[in-house]
C-alpha cells in the first residue's frame, strides 16, 4: 500500500454562508494531493504529459462525515490499496482536521490514456517501478 499525506489549509472563499467547506472544493483537495503523491513516486503530471500519457477522470465519490471550516489546516491522506493494473488507478482520500478527525473519505478512478489517440493504456512502466515496492503483488 502506497500513502501519502498532504496538508492544505481552508480558505475563506472556498466556505458556504455557514462558515463550512462548500461541498464540492473536496475535489480540488483531492486532486492536488494526488499530484503530491504522483510526485512523491518521482514523477509528475508534466512528465506523463511530455511522454504522451493523460489521465482524465472517471469517477468519483466522496462521503462527508464532518464540517471543515474556514482557516483549518487539512490533512489530506491519499493511499493506493492495490498497485495498479492495465489502464486504471484508484486513489482514496481521507481529509483529516487537526485533531485527527476525519472529515470526509473519497475514491477517485483515473484512465491512463495515450493523449493523441485518447485510447486507454497502461501505467508507464518508470511508475511501476517507482510502486513495485509497496506492494507485494507481482505486476504482470
Amino acid at each position: 500500500m502506497f500513502t501519502t499525506e498532504t496538508q492544505i489549509r481552508v480558505r475563506y472563499a472556498e466556505t458556504d454562508q455557514m462558515g463550512v467547506v462548500y461541498h464540492s472544493n473536496y475535489f480540488p483537495y483531492f486532486e492536488a494531493a494526488r499530484a503530491e503523491a504522483i510526485r512523491e513516486m518521482g514523477m509528475t503530471y508534466a512528465d506523463m504529459e511530455k511522454a504522451g500519457i493523460i489521465m482524465p477522470v472517471v469517477d468519483v465519490h466522496c462521503r462527508y462525515l464532518r464540517p471543515a471550516r474556514y482557516d483549518d489546516l487539512l490533512t489530506i491522506k491519499t493511499i493506493l490499496k492495490e498497485l495498479p493494473v492495465h489502464h486504471k488507478i484508484e486513489f482514496h482520500h481521507e481529509v483529516y482536521n487537526e485533531q485527527k478527525e476525519l472529515l470526509a473519505a473519497g475514491k477517485i478512478i483515473l484512465y491512463f490514456m495515450e493523449a493523441k489517440s485518447m485510447k486507454r493504456t497502461g501505467m508507464p512502466v518508470s511508475l511501476i517501478d517507482k510502486l513495485q515496492p509497496y506492494f507485494s503483488q507481482i505486476y504482470i
